[in-house]
């Protein structure tokens, strides 16, 4: 009897250990890189999107119930918007009267110069329609943010580059559609420390109006990104500056924090969706949205309730839901389009990509000037994961598996001919680090790269999936793939004459 009620106790505290651990999650909630997210909510339901950069398709699209677990659904664009050169920036979700605006930023293609898009959707999963740019004000124009006050629009954006004068906040009321500048533009805050200023949240909350804006570095190793506010009881302005900020910085496991959105629970509450590099071997995985609460105090101030110094560790937003783990990835290309998690480089290459008989065509030809191949990549979700493929065939050309900064930047394990070779390029320099020798006339080919801290260490490759052999030790860095406001990602890659094509049997991304 008494082992009986030991075991009853034992199995109530694991059942209380359970609930103790369901009652809070880890940041991040959507892992790998996605800096400069924005969240909206549409009735219960969650949607995030961020800066997808010189990767495509543009603007990744994510959905949740619960503010912890996303799932990506999509993209905003799976075209280029006709205006566009380049630098897919900072997009801003805005939902009203049944129709879902993305306000974004982009390069205009006449001039490369950064202007603010407007697209529209029945439905905030898409499709989008692109209206072109809605901001095409001084010599530079990012980060838009949408309030609607009283009934009427205001957009507001970082302009910088207008004259001498220091980086602003700039707003200027909107038509009713959405889709104009209807006034003249007005400052809202001047950035006279020079600290910088961006990335802003723009809300009113009982007689203020406040700005949560974003402060300090942004990108790049030495990012020290952190978060301030302000507040004003005219909406446009004088904005005061709160004496204590920043009120979210980074420490510890986290490096910098910023560049986000408030949405709000069915009840009110209020949480901050922004993105984050993270301290150590972790900072290689890029920007990565963190979720915190943030309320207002008894000082008419906001606060976020963890303190001001970012935590990993935060309280669930809603009773009974649990965060579920990050998932490997494996596809073996039986559907009948290409997964969304899939990305490609596109100032470099344009991809030819065909999904047939269970297995993936990758061709494709580089663009003028560009002397590396086509890359289709996948977003990094851990440190320490395995890249695996097999290659059914062989070209004339360089298939297998690349970890992939840029086409000047990036590391190649792959078939030629009858060689397994292993190649860095760095700053446009070619670097052969390894070759297998000849390995016949064997397929397919199994190819592996295993990753440990973000940076490749081990190579395999095998004619059979079993008996792998390896290559180890070489002098291969996370930083040498490293850009300045993005980090290599993982994939897949072909380089050789146009009109042919890798044929890939599978790719698994197993993290560790």
């Amino acid at each position: 009897m008494q082992m009986k009620h030991l075991l009853l106790l034992a199995s109530l505290l694991t059942c209380m250990g359970a609930g103790a651990q369901q009652a809070t999650f880890r940041n991040p909630v959507i892992a790998g890189d996605m800096a400069d997210p924005t969240v909206i909510r549409v009735d219960n339901t969650y949607y995030a999107t961020g800066t997808s950069s010189e990767w495509a398709p543009y603007y990744p699209l994510f959905r949740s119930k619960d503010l912890v677990n996303w799932r990506q659904i999509g993209h905003l664009f799976e075209q280029q918007p006709a205006w566009t050169r380049s630098s897919f920036w900072a997009p801003e979700l805005f939902h009203r009267n049944g129709k879902t605006y993305a306000y974004y930023t982009a390069r205009r293609k006449t001039d490369g110069t950064s202007y603010i898009g407007v697209a529209t959707a029945d439905k905030p999963e898409g499709p989008y329609t692109d209206h072109g740019p809605i901001v095409e004000y001084g010599t530079e124009a990012i980060d838009a943010f949408v309030l609607e006050d009283a009934g009427e629009l205001y957009i507001s954006w970082k302009a910088y580059r207008l004259d001498p004068r220091p980086i602003e906040l700039l707003a200027c009321k909107i038509s009713d559609d959405g889709l104009r500048m209807a006034g003249e533009p007005f400052t809202l805050l001047r950035d006279d420390k020079r600290q910088g200023m961006e990335g802003q949240h723009w809300l009113k909350i009982g007689d203020y109006y406040y700005i949560v804006y974003s402060i300090n570095g942004c990108c790049g190793p030495g990012s020290d990104y952190a978060v301030a506010v302000a507040r004003s009881k005219n909406l446009r302005g004088p904005y005061e500056r709160y004496a204590g900020n920043p009120i979210l910085h980074g420490g510890g496991d986290v490096q910098s924090i910023g560049h986000g959105t408030v949405t709000t629970t069915p009840d009110g509450r209020m949480f901050y969706l922004c993105h984050a590099y993270l301290a150590g071997e972790n900072f290689f995985l890029g920007r990565q949205p963190m979720l915190q609460e943030i309320v207002l105090g008894d000082d008419l101030w906001l606060h976020f309730t963890g303190g001001e110094t970012a935590s990993l560790t935060q309280p669930m937003p809603f009773a009974g839901m649990a965060q579920q783990p990050v998932f490997d990835f494996a596809d073996d290309f039986t559907a009948d389009r290409l997964r969304p998690e899939w990305t490609w480089n596109y100032p470099y290459a344009t991809p030819e990509i065909e999904l047939a008989d269970g297995r993936l065509y990758l061709g494709g030809r580089p663009k003028e000037g560009v002397k590396t191949g086509t890359a289709l990549c996948l977003r990094a979700v851990s440190p320490d994961y395995t890249l695996e493929t097999a290659l059914s065939d062989r070209n004339a050309g360089w298939s297998g598996l690349t970890v992939y900064g840029d086409a000047a930047n990036l590391l190649v394990w792959g078939l030629q001919g009858d060689e397994v070779l292993l190649k860095l390029y760095k700053d446009g320099r070619e670097t052969l680090l390894s070759s297998s020798g000849q390995i016949g006339s064997h397929l397919p080919v199994y190819l592996r790269i295993e990753v440990r801290g973000n940076a490749p260490a081990a190579f395999g490759y095998s004619t059979d999936g079993h008996a792998w052999k390896q290559v180890e030790n070489l002098p291969v860095g996370a930083e040498d793939l490293l850009q300045w406001d993005r980090v290599a990602r993982p994939g897949l890659y072909y380089q050789g004459p146009e009109g042919q094509a890798a044929e890939f049997e599978y790719m698994r991304m197993t993290n560790r």
